[in-house]
């Protein structure tokens, strides 16, 4: 495992008194977040969770937002732009975008973990425009070329 990370991180008035991200165990690769407010998602419905933080995450990282599994399997709960990006330039509000893919209501109640936070490296990639590309046994093989 290498050194943690510092990530800067600002509680927003709304956030007072909530936990901040934080590892379940020593091997969880990603932090719970919580909701900083109550909302119903009914049936089908999507919404920009608060979390009540702000962050000034360090250049050359990004912070990845993912579902938590349990919500994901029980209740049809999930975040719909697995993994969401959190890039190192933005200084607004964390908010959680969830949706619920599940037959009934899901309340979510402020103080209530509803995503997991992944500090990862980024590497950036500059575009070599050339005539051809080099050959490979797949070629051009696309959706369902390798079997199963």
């Amino acid at each position: 495992m290498t050194d943690p990370i510092p990530v800067q991180v600002k509680r927003l008035a709304h956030g007072e008194g909530l936990e901040l991200p934080h590892y379940a165990t020593g091997g969880s690769a990603g932090m719970d977040v919580v909701s900083a407010e109550d909302i119903v998602l009914e049936p089908g419905m999507r919404h920009a969770v608060a979390t009540g933080l702000a962050m000034a995450i360090p250049h050359g990282y990004e912070i990845q937002v993912r579902p938590r599994s349990g919500l994901a399997l029980k209740h049809g709960v999930s975040v719909p732009n697995t993994p969401g990006t959190i890039d190192s330039d933005y200084r607004g509000e964390l908010k959680i975008i969830l949706i619920n893919h599940g037959a009934e209501a899901f309340p979510i109640r402020r103080g209530e973990r509803v995503a997991q936070l992944v500090v990862a490296p980024v590497t950036q990639a500059v575009w070599d425009e050339v005539g051809e590309l080099d050959s490979t046994a797949r070629g051009e093989g696309g959706f369902g070329s390798t079997g199963r």
